[in-house]
């Protein structure tokens, strides 16, 4: 069982991402708090923009992997950002993170700008939501 993809022709092509996801019916879900691309308990200076993506999703990954998932079964994600320009600056950069992490696996996403995060530094955050079919740890 595997998650449906759901893209209505009405809605246009989306690109690097899906407009939904349909769960199987047998199923887990796995909701992934925020994972913040800076802490402020880590030494130095907060990474750039890119670093701080790949750092989230490794983060979300990890607890889809603890839990008996893979990549592949993230259904919806949500990325917080402070600043929507140096978002899209970084897209490219973005998008090879993305792949080395999840291939072509798009799942259901939302992205917002936001004012401020809680963890001094971080310039984005990420929620997500996991769907694990009949998988136990």
């Amino acid at each position: 069982m595997h998650l449906e993809i759901v893209n209505p022709e009405s809605l246009g092509a989306p690109r690097g991402w899906n407009h939904g996801v349909l769960a199987p019916r047998e199923g887990r879900l796995l909701f992934v708090a925020g994972m913040a691309g800076w802490s402020a308990s880590l030494n130095g200076e907060p990474a750039g923009f890119a670093e701080q993506f790949a750092r989230a999703l490794d983060q979300v990954l990890t607890v889809v992997r603890a839990a008996g998932g893979e990549p592949s079964d993230v259904a919806r994600m949500t990325v917080y950002v402070t600043a929507l320009t140096e978002y899209r600056a970084a897209l490219p950069a973005l998008g090879e993170a993305w792949r080395q992490r999840f291939g072509r696996h798009y799942p259901a996403m939302a992205l917002l700008e936001v004012s401020g995060l809680v963890d001094r530094g971080a310039k984005l955050e990420i929620e997500a939501t996991a769907v694990l079919a009949g998988r136990t740890p």
